[in-house]
């Protein structure tokens, strides 16, 4: 059940790139951390190029996309080499789908206690408890 947020720019406007990159960051979740695609949720934001700088320059300028993909997990459930995995394959596929990205460009997994992340107004940990009772 990941929140994924990915804020991303392009040289040029791309309007077909928002559902693709949802469609990918889902699918990565589901298949290297194992992630219930029916309660994955997909936040993709389009960044203005103007406002978006590495270094005090704009990626923009020299030809290049950039991103910042931010999935949030409840800790314990995956394995260091799995939450490397995901950086790298998310990395690699957004380079597919955006073409040549800034070296700045950015996957951030937030493994949070199941006591302080939740949906639907339950936690994670109360979820686990009602399926596990005993």
């Amino acid at each position: 059940m990941p929140m994924i947020t990915i804020r991303f720019v392009t040289p040029s406007q791309r309007p077909e790139l928002p559902p693709r990159i949802a469609a990918l960051a889902a699918r990565l979740s589901a298949e290297i951390l194992g992630k219930d695609p029916e309660v994955t949720a997909v936040l993709v934001e389009p960044a203005e190029p103007e406002n978006w700088f590495v270094a005090g320059k704009r990626p923009t300028d020299g030809g290049l996309s950039a991103f910042w993909l931010d999935i949030k997990i409840t800790a314990g459930t995956n394995t260091r080499a799995e939450t490397a995995a995901f950086v790298k394959a998310a990395h690699a596929e957004m380079q597919t789908l955006l073409g040549p990205v800034h070296e700045e460009s950015y996957v951030h997994v937030h493994a949070t206690d199941g006591d302080a992340y939740g949906y639907g107004g339950r936690t994670q940990n109360a979820r686990w408890a009602a399926a596990h009772p005993g």
